[in-house]
């Protein structure tokens, strides 16, 4: 297998759309392949993106629509500068849970905060992924996935359902602006059955 220096795949989709799910399952794979793999998340992925994940997800949390998208931007120039750009520069293959495409499709197309403003913001990050595979799930599937999971809502949770409703188009949009790089998958089908497609979208970055 040959992966040319620095592959960097990003997973995004509404709630319960199995991003995590495909996200280990491909390191998994791509580690058994002899690759470094570097899994990761946003908001998150260093200490300090970490500590920033936990004030934007506490639903005690309370900030306007514009302060919120400054957090997610602040952790993301943590993220990439700590982890994501040197792990690229040394050849490993980065996959990461969400990236900025999440934030315009919450705090954008959600929130309302203008799509100029964040387009100005991921320039200064000046990272964009290779590929990203946006996971689709009809809202009735993607609700019954997250109430199985049982764990308490965060604060976008308990946004209700209007809000998932344009974040779910937002990510519609993206994906058909993006056509170079978003690739929209199927999530309803068992995680076992969605995986072998995104394996076979990465045939040229990645070949086995």
């Amino acid at each position: 297998m040959t992966v040319r220096p620095g592959v960097f795949i990003t997973f995004e989709g509404g709630e319960g759309a199995g991003k995590s799910t495909q996200a280990h399952g491909l390191a998994d794979v791509l580690r058994g392949l002899g690759r470094e793999v570097v899994l990761t998340r946003e908001p998150g992925g260093t200490p300090g993106a970490e500590a920033i994940r936990a004030l934007a997800l506490n639903p005690a949390t309370n900030v306007t629509p514009l302060a919120d998208t400054l957090l997610h931007f602040a952790a993301r120039a943590d993220h990439v500068e700590r982890l994501i750009r040197p792990a690229l520069s040394r050849g490993a293959v980065v996959i990461c849970d969400r990236f900025y495409d999440s934030t315009m499709a919450y705090q954008g197309y959600g929130m309302g905060v203008e799509i100029a403003q964040i387009r100005r913001l991921i320039t200064l990050i000046d990272l964009s992924p290779d590929i990203t595979f946006i996971l689709d799930l009809p809202d009735h599937e993607a609700k019954l996935r997250v109430a199985a999971r049982g764990v308490a809502a965060d604060r976008y949770d308990l946004l209700g359902a209007d809000f998932m409703g344009r974040v779910a188009a937002g990510f519609r949009a993206i994906a058909k602006a993006n056509r170079s790089r978003c690739v929209t998958i199927d999530a309803a089908p068992r995680p076992d059955q969605v995986a072998p497609e995104i394996l076979g979208h990465l045939s040229h970055l990645i070949t086995l």
